[in-house]
C-alpha cells in the first residue's frame, strides 16, 4: 500500500495560499513593500545626503520639468542634485520635487500608521470593555449601552470636519495630526472588537478559562484579543489609506504638515497655482496618493478574503 504524506498544518501557510490567489491584492502588497523601502530611503537620504535636501532653494532652476539637467554653471557645487538631473523636476522655488516626495513619503506614511495605531489601541480598549464587561450596570444603564451610545454620538459628527476643527484650534504639528486622526477614527474598531468579544465570551475555551479561575486580564489579552484581532487588522489596513488621505487633505488646506517639512498634501497644494505652467507639481503627488491608497485598499480586500472562509472563491 502507498503511504500517504501528511504535511503539518500552518495557519501562516494557509493564509498565504489563500491571499496569493487574489492577484490584485498581491500587486497591492508589492506596491506597499516598495513604499516601505522608499519611505526608509527618503528618511535617510533627506537627512544625510546633501544633494537630496528638500529645502534647498535654487531659483535659477525653478520650474524645471522632470528629467531635466541642472544648470551646473550657475549653481554652487554642493547644491547640484544627484547626477545633475532633476528626476521629478523642480517647483516655483527651484526645490527638487524628487527630494520633497522622498521626505513626504516618510512623513505621510508614518502619520498614517501611527494614527491607525492610536485608533486601534483606543478601539480595542473600549470595544473590549463593552464586550467583556458589558452586562455590568452603572446606575440604570449598562457599561455596554454607555460605551456604544458614546460611539454613536462620535459617529454623528462628520469626521473630517471634526478633525479640521480640532487641528485649527491646536498648534500645527505632525504629532498633533497623528493624535487627532487617531482619536477621531477609533469607533469602527470598537464596534468590531465588541462584536467579536460578544461571540467569543460564550465559547468553550473562554468558559473553561473562567472555570479554572484564570484572571480576567489574562482571559482578555491571552485568549480573546488574539482571536478578535483578525477583522481589526483588515480594518486597520484600509484605515491607513484613509488616514493618509485625511493628512493629505489637511495639508492641502494648510492645516496639516507645515513648511519646511514636506508631505504629499502640501506638495500638491504648492502646485495647484501652477497647474498649467508646471503640471508635474500636481500630477506627481496626486497620482502617488491615488496609487498608494488603491494599494492599501486592494491589500485590505485580499486580507479580508483570506481571513474569512465565507468570502473565499469556491
Amino acid at each position: 500500500m502507498e503511504e500517504t504524506e501528511f504535511t503539518e498544518y500552518s495557519p501562516a501557510r494557509e493564509f498565504w495560499k489563500e491571499f496569493k490567489k487574489n492577484r490584485l491584492a498581491v500587486a497591492g502588497l508589492l506596491v506597499l513593500a516598495m513604499l516601505a523601502v522608499i519611505a526608509v530611503f527618503g528618511k535617510i537620504s533627506t537627512e544625510w545626503v546633501v544633494t537630496f535636501n528638500p529645502e534647498t532653494v535654487r531659483l535659477a532652476d525653478k520650474f524645471r520639468p522632470p528629467f531635466s539637467l541642472a544648470d551646473t554653471n550657475i549653481l554652487p557645487k554642493g547644491d547640484v542634485p544627484l547626477g545633475g538631473i532633476y528626476i521629478l523636476g523642480t517647483d516655483e522655488l527651484g526645490r527638487d520635487v524628487f527630494a520633497r516626495m522622498l521626505q513626504g513619503t516618510f512623513v505621510s506614511v508614518s502619520i498614517g500608521f501611527i494614527a491607525v495605531g492610536i485608533s486601534m489601541v483606543v478601539g480595542i480598549f473600549f470595544g473590549g470593555i463593552a464586550g467583556f464587561y458589558g452586562k455590568i450596570r452603572i446606575g440604570f444603564i449598562t457599561v455596554d449601552t454607555l460605551i456604544m451610545r458614546f460611539v454613536d454620538i462620535m459617529l454623528c459628527f462628520p469626521t473630517f470636519f471634526l478633525i479640521l476643527t480640532v487641528v485649527a484650534l491646536l498648534p500645527p504639528s505632525i504629532y498633533t495630526i497623528m493624535i487627532v486622526i487617531g482619536l477621531t477614527t477609533w469607533m469602527g474598531t470598537a464596534r468590531f472588537v465588541r462584536a467579536e468579544f460578544l461571540s467569543l465570551r460564550e465559547t468553550d475555551f473562554v468558559v473553561a478559562a473562567k472555570a479554572l479561575g484564570i484572571p480576567e486580564i489574562r482571559q482578555i489579552f491571552i485568549h480573546m484579543v488574539p482571536n478578535a484581532i483578525a477583522p481589526v487588522l483588515v480594518s486597520a489596513t484600509i484605515g491607513v489609506a484613509s488616514a493618509i488621505l485625511t493628512e493629505s487633505s489637511l495639508s492641502f488646506l494648510g492645516f496639516g504638515v507645515q513648511p519646511p517639512n514636506a508631505s504629499w498634501g502640501n506638495i500638491l497644494s504648492d502646485g495647484k497655482s501652477f497647474i498649467f505652467d508646471a503640471p508635474w507639481l500636481t500630477f506627481i503627488p496626486g497620482f502617488t496618493i491615488l496609487i498608494i491608497v488603491l494599494a492599501f485598499n486592494l491589500c485590505g480586500e485580499g486580507l479580508r478574503e483570506a481571513i474569512n472562509p465565507k468570502l473565499r472563491e469556491r
